[in-house]
């Protein structure tokens, strides 16, 4: 995925109201950029850190740019991650389109954001002659509190808790369901489930696994010209 227009580097001078993030572009100018990230975003609200904004194509937004990346500079390293969680969506599609997610090829149907389960939609559904539907949910992965090691969730999650009840549920129904978590960062090979920040999303994860729940992990490239999906992460049990 590339990004549309060039992005505006600057410093971040705080994260505020869960939506808004108050920056220093290089141009000196202080700018309100809309944060599109509903998550603490534990350890990448640091001030003074560098980030990365793109420029509103609406002339008409109140806000005229959004906050795309940071540098995580932190435990010795200087990695870029993406924190917009309205990208990986389109990521994933990108990548299976692709065909650079092996355990989702051979499906040449794929639709987004289809209503299943209880008032929910599933954010891919792939589809192929002879085959069972497959149900791919999209977590958005950005916390890194030791070296190499990506988790999820940053906080707690409720929804997500419900949309792995949802997928168990679609399997038991003779479809496939798979949780397909999106690390936006490069410098982690390892993925693990933060248990000890949701414990009963954990718990729902392992139970869902049971019920033949699929879990896969892939990680990101990022620069400030484009974002693309790598390479599968190793999944710590």
């Amino acid at each position: 995925m590339e990004f549309p227009d060039p992005l505006q580097r600057g410093s971040l001078l705080k994260r505020y109201k869960r939506f808004l993030a108050d920056v220093r572009l290089e141009s000196g100018e202080v700018v309100t950029a809309h944060c599109a990230n509903t998550g603490t975003m534990l350890g990448l609200t640091a001030p003074g850190s560098e980030v990365w904004l793109s420029p509103a194509r609406n002339p008409d937004r109140k806000l005229r740019y959004t906050w795309e990346l940071i540098r995580d500079a932190t435990n010795g390293e200087a990695s870029l991650v993406g924190i917009n969680t309205a990208h990986p969506n389109a990521l994933v599609e990108e990548a299976v389109r692709a065909d650079r997610i092996p355990e989702l090829t051979g499906y040449p149907s794929l639709r987004r954001e289809v209503r299943y389960g209880k008032n929910s939609r599933i954010d891919l559904l792939l589809e192929a002659p002879g085959r069972p539907k497959c149900y791919v949910e999209v977590k958005n992965v950005h916390l890194r509190r030791e070296p190499g090691l990506a988790e999820f969730p940053d906080s707690v999650t409720a929804r997500g808790t419900k949309h792995l009840k949802e997928l168990g549920d679609a399997v038991e129904a003779g479809n496939r369901a798979v949780m397909f978590y999106l690390v936006q960062r490069q410098d982690c090979g390892l993925f693990a489930v933060a248990a000890d920040i949701d414990p009963v999303y954990a718990e729902a994860l392992a139970e869902a696994r049971t019920r033949g729940v699929e879990a896969i992990c892939y990680a990101c490239v990022l620069t400030p010209q484009a974002i693309e999906v790598m390479k599968p992460l190793e999944f710590m049990s």
